[in-house]
């Protein structure tokens, strides 16, 4: 099964955007699916259901830094390179969706930022382009690895 495809599946099993992509890319990262979760977590809903910037653009964004992100402080190069692949990333999303915001790519769905998550159902997932964001994110990432 490709990285997208299974981004988007544990996104409808109920993993917000941002561990559906970290767990999809366990077998990359090297990190179990329950930590990748775990990690992950605070960052659906475009950072705790805050809206900014988007919980699959969150997601991918750690799997770039753990397969070339640097531990080194005075790592300049390293760092040069990753940022210019986050740099990158960002481009290619909002290029195919318009934004990487959250509240953005949510316009035109009755959405709030904070209050409680709501329930996932089938007029959830009609109103919302979660499921689509989080495979195209999937799919960008899994292009650049």
């Amino acid at each position: 099964m490709k990285h997208a495809d299974k981004a988007r599946d544990l996104f409808l099993e109920g993993y917000n955007c941002s561990q559906a992509i970290a767990c999809a890319f366990s077998d990359v990262t090297g990190i179990d699916e329950k930590t990748s979760a775990l990690l992950a977590s605070s960052f659906g809903g475009g950072m705790g259901r805050m809206r900014e910037v988007c919980g699959a653009v969150s997601g991918a964004l750690m799997v770039l830094g753990t397969v070339h992100g640097y531990s080194d402080p005075k790592a300049n190069a390293e760092k040069k390179e990753l940022y210019a692949l986050v740099r990158q990333f960002a481009d290619r999303f909002r290029e195919e969706n318009g934004s990487i915001i959250c509240r953005e790519l949510l316009e035109g769905v009755s959405t709030s930022a904070g209050g409680n998550p709501e329930q996932r159902t089938g007029e959830y997932y009609k109103k919302r382009p979660c499921p689509e964001l989080v495979y195209t994110a999937a799919a960008i990432l899994d292009e650049m690895l």
